[in-house]
């Protein structure tokens, strides 16, 4: 498995579909050859690391579905 940088070193940003508010919003971060994904109510919880193609296949659904 590849290494990926420090999570807490991460460049996270938010979706341009985000609320003023941040209440429904996920944030993604470039992690190398992966993809960190994290909840942007709680930046310490959690994250989730995924491949950059498993990544392209989720966002590339949702718009299809219009739940973006």
């Amino acid at each position: 498995m590849a290494s990926t940088p420090e999570i807490s070193n991460l460049d996270w940003r938010k979706s341009t579909y985000s609320t003023p508010t941040g209440s429904d919003c996920v944030e993604v971060a470039d992690a190398g050859s992966r993809v960190a994904v994290r909840d942007s109510k709680n930046p310490s919880g959690p994250k989730l690391i995924v491949h950059p193609a498993d990544w392209h296949a989720f966002a590339t659904a949702l718009k299809e579905r219009g739940t973006t």
